[in-house]
């Protein structure tokens, strides 16, 4: 409801046997040219930041709440990532492209989740809209189970979501759906063609990496659990994303499921950006990226550059962000890093004032 850039659209349809599904994304790179006054900008950014009460933006608002927001009725510049998908899940065909759209609809979750639930008054404001969601609820499906098999670790914590307007601060119990589960695993399908498109043709990339957990740190999850009197089955030399899945599966309706959730995630390493593919263990993905973003993180908009400039002339494209992905990875990893530190304390300073008058009150808790 209170997002101001809209940088991503879906399309999709069933033919019986094979889904078409084209997510696109705001064509950013258009507007911004490599080396301009707004591109240094935005690299030394390097990303949005989020308080309750403001963003701080990557970009112009110009750009990232208008020109390049993918408003309804419109045209606009897109990267369009098209893909069809048989019914076990598998990416059989993929393609990357510059494209125009003009979006249909502006959807938000609560929307998207009542027409799935077939309420009444929603489905007749959206007619049009009740086989499409029962056409990507399906395919939801489909891509979370495979996820699943290939042992991806879902991350299940309660994030509080801080809401601030006309000085009262509200945190009420933020509700994850279909909806948010359909976008996610639509972006993390995109993200993954883009970057699987582009290392089969041998590009400089920018990869968004998340690298095995050290042995250490998970020996000393181990220990944890050991401690705790749950049988660990995993070699700490070796652990792989199915045996952190199986764990936690063995644990999903027990008291001490978010504890070790908690644990489990502080024992693996972070996520960062990379010129080398080194794979991405929470989502047991082989290779993956950021492409779903531009409006508000550099390694996206860095990469539609790299695949537009490969379409044109991938020789040249080649030489000309071999020195480049090495900086963009390093910048854009230390800008995230600064940012979410930012965003916690001061989600922290909201919380603390939102706590004030309540001094006194008990509460149920989960001490990790």
């Amino acid at each position: 409801e209170d997002t101001r850039d809209i940088d991503d659209a879906i399309s999709i349809s069933y033919d019986g046997n094979f889904y078409r599904l084209g997510v696109h994304i705001a064509d950013v790179s258009n507007y911004v040219a490599r080396g301009g006054v707004i591109d240094n900008e935005a690299y030394a950014r390097g990303t949005s930041v989020y308080f309750p009460d403001r963003v701080l933006p990557m970009l112009p608002p110009a750009l990232s709440n208008d020109i390049c927001s993918l408003n309804e009725g419109v045209d606009r510049l897109t990267l369009s990532c098209l893909m069809t998908v048989d019914k076990q899940g598998v990416v059989i065909e993929k393609n990357i492209m510059p494209s125009v759209i003009r979006s249909r609809r502006r959807m938000t979750y609560k929307a998207i989740t009542k027409i799935y639930e077939q309420d009444s008054e929603t489905i007749e404001q959206y007619p049009d809209l009740v086989n499409f969601v029962q056409t990507a609820v399906s395919l939801t499906k489909i891509l979370q189970n495979a996820r699943a098999n290939r042992g991806g670790v879902a991350m299940d914590l309660k994030e509080a979501k801080i809401l601030y307007s006309n000085g009262e601060i509200s945190i009420p119990d933020y509700e994850r759906t279909i909806s948010h589960e359909m976008i996610e695993q639509f972006m993390v399908l995109a993200n993954e063609s883009v970057a699987t498109l582009m290392t089969a043709k041998k590009m400089p990339f920018v990869y968004r990496v998340h690298e095995q957990p050290s042995a250490e740190k998970a020996g000393d999850f181990s220990a944890f659990l050991g401690e705790a009197g749950i049988n660990t089955e995993f070699d700490p030399e070796n652990v792989s994303p199915m045996d952190y899945k199986k764990l936690l599966e063995s644990l999903k309706d027990t008291a001490i499921y978010p504890l070790v959730n908690r644990i489990m995630l502080r024992s693996m390493m972070k996520a960062k950006y990379s010129p080398e593919n080194l794979g991405h263990f929470g989502l047991a993905s082989d290779c993956y990226c950021h492409f779903t973003s531009p409006i508000r993180r550099y390694p996206d908009l860095c990469i539609h550059r790299i695949i537009k400039e490969s379409i044109k002339n991938a020789d040249k494209a080649r030489s000309v962000y071999t020195n480049i992905v090495s900086s963009v990875s390093e910048q854009s990893s230390k800008c995230e890093k600064n940012a979410t530190e930012a965003e916690r304390d001061v989600d922290a300073l909201y919380i603390s004032v939102y706590m004030q008058d309540k001094i006194g009150e008990e509460y149920d808790a989960i001490i990790s």
